[in-house]
């Protein structure tokens, strides 16, 4: 029992009650999964504060200002989210940050500034403006690797130079001073598609002082997904740090069926003692965009710049339609493009009001099958309303292969879900239903992992590699983060024609010991902090 709690293998071994005490919270008769991938117990767990006051049976002589029955029901640690966007929502904001796509799903903590996002300065502002408004769920950050390149080489398309890396190293260092996991970079977008690997390895390594790891969205996992995986794991094994693979998936058609040329490669590095691990969502399509917003104008402005009219009526003129092809092909000035990045046959239609028989429709496919240029075909199809797109087409059969490997965690990649999102059309389903699709479909349903395991994948597993030390556990002294949930109902609701719908089966979501959803909706508690970066308290 080395790695079971001191309290909990007595309580497992003898049977013995708590003491008498007072608790604010008493969980009672709660099957519980206490993160570590072991086997659920029987057992009542009170709460004090924002900690965990005991794990046991709970005797006659404890007292709690509330008392949960639980029978039936599984108590695990709150879900930890290490890949998301929704902070990045705030500032549009009036008030606070609920955000009920979260809650619903049991998730309590979420990391921000994935792919590269925020420089230390912009992390720090976007803190403080969630703090001061409030905000329902706990949240940790990356420094980002585009917001250091902005800040330090505003507007340059070129690599570093070696004071620029050392300027972007000192913005670093305050990061991770701040609490931050690591460092994050976004290679296949503006501006780190120009940084050398060198210039990666060089800034990676500054976070190996502080225990901080590496995550990356890769180069070209489009056209070069292999090679765009191994870079991140040699940055990994070059500084001597963890290295995580965010998102990891093979899309579109030249990539189906070849996820396992990925795994063998982390299995390997792996067996060598390199701590490299990978993050997934349960879905089969990336990133969702309107149609027109595939469109980049000669002006440079493309995804979620522009709108439907004005991409139609440059379409439209003679003149400029073929300025617009080349620049949403190629990018301006060799600058990011959607279908530079991606392709044509990587892009799967998810809606179509007014043309039903073209939901999942492969561009490229559809194009050949009516003997037009892919680019004409979208060119058409955007005259449509409503239409909506996958830039990153998944096979099944390789969620499946990927998802079962132990060294994967699960996350969401998602946005915040509201008027605006739903309005341009980039909400995804991962944002409402990551966490449970996997709780429901995949371990439930088709019994692809134990439900500990599935647990595992979302809690002890993510808090480990985040340096999250008092997250992701249910133990005596651990944050109080928990969700009480209903194994035998939870699921994901939300589709690509309602990526709003919220999960079923969640019964209560605690954060830092309150109660911050319960009966299918937020109760207003925002007890959400900014959680740093600790040395993870292993098991006893």
């Amino acid at each position: 029992m080395k790695n079971i709690p001191l309290l909990l293998a007595f309580v497992l071994v003898s049977g013995c009650a708590t003491p008498n005490r007072h608790v604010d919270i008493l969980v009672r008769g709660a099957m519980v999964y206490d993160g570590t991938g072991a086997a659920p117990f029987d057992a009542d767990v009170g709460l004090v504060g924002d900690k965990i006051a005991f794990v046991g049976k709970a005797s006659r002589g404890v007292t709690s200002g509330k008392t949960i029955m639980a029978t039936d029901l599984a108590l695990a640690p709150g879900f930890i989210d290490a890949h998301s966007h929704v902070p990045e929502a705030a500032p549009r904001l009036d008030g606070p940050m609920i955000d009920v796509q979260d809650l619903s799903q049991g998730v309590t903590t979420i990391m921000a500034s994935p792919d590269g996002e925020l420089s230390p300065e912009q992390m720090s502002h976007l803190r403080d403006m969630l703090l001061t408004k409030g905000v329902a769920v706990n949240f940790g950050c990356y420094v980002g690797h585009k917001g250091l390149r902005d800040q330090v080489m505003p507007g340059l398309k070129r690599a570093a130079t070696p004071d620029e890396i050392a300027a972007m190293a000192e913005k670093i260092k305050q990061g991770m001073e701040m609490g931050c996991v690591g460092l994050s970079t976004g290679l296949m977008y503006n501006p780190g598609m120009y940084a050398t690997p060198q210039e990666v390895q060089a800034l990676a390594a500054v976070v190996k002082p502080f225990g901080g790891s590496y995550d990356s969205h890769t180069r070209d996992p489009g056209f070069n997904m292999v090679a765009s995986e191994r870079e991140a794991i040699e940055v990994g094994i070059a500084v001597g740090i963890p290295a995580k693979l965010a998102h990891l998936k093979a899309t579109g058609l030249i990539n189906k069926g070849r996820i396992g040329e990925v795994i063998s490669m982390v299995e390997n590095a792996r067996a060598q003692g390199h701590d490299i691990v990978a993050d997934q969502y349960p879905y089969d399509g990336a990133t969702v965009r309107a149609l027109y917003d595939l469109f980049v104008l000669p002006d440079g402005r493309g995804d979620k710049q522009t709108r439907r009219g004005e991409v139609l009526e440059a379409l439209a003129d003679t003149g400029q339609r073929e300025l617009v092809r080349q620049a949403t092909e190629t990018g301006v000035s060799g600058g990011f493009s959607w279908i530079k990045a991606v392709g044509y046959g990587n892009i799967r239609i998810v809606e179509a009001p007014d043309d039903p028989d073209l939901l999942d429709a492969n561009i490229e496919l559809l194009a050949r099958q009516r003997g037009m240029l892919p680019f004409d075909l979208i060119a058409a199809l955007t005259a449509k309303n409503g239409v909506r797109v996958t830039l990153g087409t998944i096979d099944e059969e390789d969620i499946r292969t990927l998802i079962v490997k132990p060294w994967v965690m699960i996350a969401s990649d998602g946005e915040y879900v509201d008027g605006v999102s739903l309005e341009r059309g980039y909400a995804h389903p991962r944002a409402s239903g990551s966490f449970t699709r996997v709780l429901g479909h995949y371990a439930r349903d088709l019994k692809l992992f134990p439900l500990p395991e599935a647990i595992r994948k979302m809690t002890g597993f993510p808090a480990q590699h985040l340096g999250l030390a008092d997250r992701g556990r249910i133990a005596e002294g651990m944050a109080a983060d928990l969700v009480l949930f209903d194994p035998k109902t939870v699921d994901a609701k939300a589709t690509y024609a309602d990526p709003a719908a919220l999960s079923v089966g969640i019964r209560i979501v605690f954060v830092n010991g309150q109660i911050a959803f319960e009966q299918d909706k937020p109760t207003g508690i925002t007890a959400g902090r900014f959680i740093k970066r600790q040395p993870y308290r292993q098991a006893d």
